[in-house]
């Protein structure tokens, strides 16, 4: 099966990796979210581009996966987690966000279209925010990111439904807002 293939083919999965990266980076820019004015105004929530991007994205990859499940191409590995690296995660992804203004995903895409800021305060502040987490690991792995573990599950899978019946009412709520976004002006 060509699955099968891909997976064992590391290389292979490395450049498919990469240019969808680069398309990734390209589809951000082209939405304009890699623009820190766009980000600013998604904060301040008087500019909804980022909402609108994210929201159309959670659309398309919900019933793209689950469509490739029904049809038995993919299998989904949920990972485990816990409030514990929750709360971290957001903590450290809120500091940079605040700070800086950009995500990672957005960082990138800014730094592909030539923002400085991104390039030397965004990546700067990966490599630094990373270095900081490594280092500190073992220290926050047992006292803090430990607790509270949680299964791994899917929604669908927690209420014990087909999927379907998940994803067709988030569908359509997520419709709903996009057309309420784009009705309102935002």
């Amino acid at each position: 099966m060509m699955f099968e293939d891909l997976h064992a083919n590391t290389r292979l999965q490395l450049v498919i990796g990469l240019l969808l990266g680069i398309c990734f980076g390209a589809f951000l820019y082209i939405s304009g979210v890699t623009e820190y004015n766009v980000i600013l105004g998604q904060l301040l929530l008087t500019d909804f581009t980022v909402i609108k991007v994210m929201l159309t994205a959670v659309l398309v990859g919900m019933i793209g996966v689950y469509a490739m499940r029904s049809r038995g191409l993919v299998e989904l590995h949920p990972k485990p987690g816990s409030i514990g690296s929750t709360v971290i995660g957001g903590i450290i992804f809120g500091m940079g966000f605040a700070v800086l203004g950009y995500c990672p995903g957005t960082v990138a895409g800014a730094v592909g279209h030539g923002a400085l800021d991104a390039l030397f305060g965004g990546v700067t502040g990966i490599l630094v925010g990373a270095g900081i987490f490594a280092a500190a690991y073992p220290t926050l792995d047992e006292k803090i990111l430990s607790r509270g573990v949680f299964k791994s599950m899917t929604v669908p899978d927690a209420l014990k439904v087909n999927p379907w019946y998940v994803i067709i009412p988030l569908c359509i709520l997520i419709a709903a807002i996009l057309a309420g976004l784009e009705y309102s002006g935002f």
